[in-house]
């Protein structure tokens, strides 16, 4: 019984791809912990968590059933229906969006109005590839609502340091979309889907990808300069920059090292941040 358990709870976690958690998170709470200025209570900590986990659960299943067919056809995404079925995937999603709606709202009056939004933004990029090529920055925009969201969660506020934040978090994302998205170049103009990849060819979007990239780093330093850290923080940027860097030199690796690399650059570029904004700020 316990297996059977087990062996459906991780076919959910593959489905929603919940490891890549690690992206968006640590921009959520290094955004928290710079609006409180030092440690937020365990209240707004807990909620802010939780926030995040029921809207990326939420995002991640409208996603999946979105794309059901699309993903069936293609070789790279085949086996991903097998993982849950639609039905449980449909009341799994129901209740993950419940779960973010209620939660946020009791945050405080601001966040209450935003959930709504907030939701219908991150579940509108699933969208975009239908009639836009700029679906890479629309995937930016979802995940850079997190900082934003978890400073208001604290302040009741929007302020300009989330913003800054959130256009690097826009860049970043878009960015290491392109280089994922060369993977599904053939099967994307085949089916007609709309991606900058496509549109550009794979060379200029790598190209673009470095710019976009080139622009994370300095909102990197922005958000710094606004939300007034100090030299640690700053001195964390040149591991950021190698780990970009890193990502690029190996965006031309087959499948499983663009994978590889995707994952180990871009986790190490969010954690390293946060670890830099708590060094900076929690001393």
């Amino acid at each position: 019984m316990t297996q059977v358990a087990n062996g459906r709870v991780g076919r959910f976690l593959r489905l929603i791809r919940f490891s890549h958690t690690i992206f968006a998170l640590p921009f959520a709470l290094a955004a928290l912990i710079v609006a409180a200025n030092g440690w937020p209570s365990l209240k707004i900590l807990l909620l802010v968590i939780l926030c995040m986990v029921f809207a990326r659960t939420a995002a991640m299943l409208f996603n999946r059933l979105v794309d059901w067919s699309l993903d069936q056809r293609n070789p790279r995404t085949a086996s991903r229906h097998l993982l849950v079925p639609k039905l449980s995937a449909v009341i799994l999603l129901t209740l993950s969006s419940a779960g973010f709606l209620l939660t946020a709202s009791s945050i405080n009056w601001l966040t209450f109005l935003l959930a709504p939004v907030a939701l219908a933004l991150i579940f509108f990029y699933s969208l975009t590839k239908r009639f836009t090529s700029a679906t890479h920055f629309f995937l930016g925009l979802a995940l850079a609502i997190a900082p934003i969201g978890a400073w208001i969660a604290q302040t009741g506020t929007i302020d300009p340091a989330p913003v800054v934040l959130a256009a690097g978090v826009i860049c970043w994302v878009a960015g290491f979309d392109l280089i994922y998205a060369t993977q599904d170049y053939d099967f994307d103009r085949r089916e007609g889907i709309r991606s900058l990849v496509v549109k550009l060819g794979i060379t200029r979007s790598l190209r673009l990808a470095q710019g976009l990239h080139l622009v994370t780093f300095v909102a990197l330093i922005g958000f710094g300069f606004v939300a007034k850290l100090g030299a640690i923080y700053y001195w964390s940027l040149p591991l950021i920059a190698a780990a970009l860097y890193y990502e690029h030199k190996t965006e031309k690796r087959d499948l499983a090292g663009i994978n590889r690399a995707f994952f180990q650059s871009n986790a190490f570029v969010s954690a390293v941040f946060l670890i830099a904004v708590c060094a900076d700020r929690l001393r």
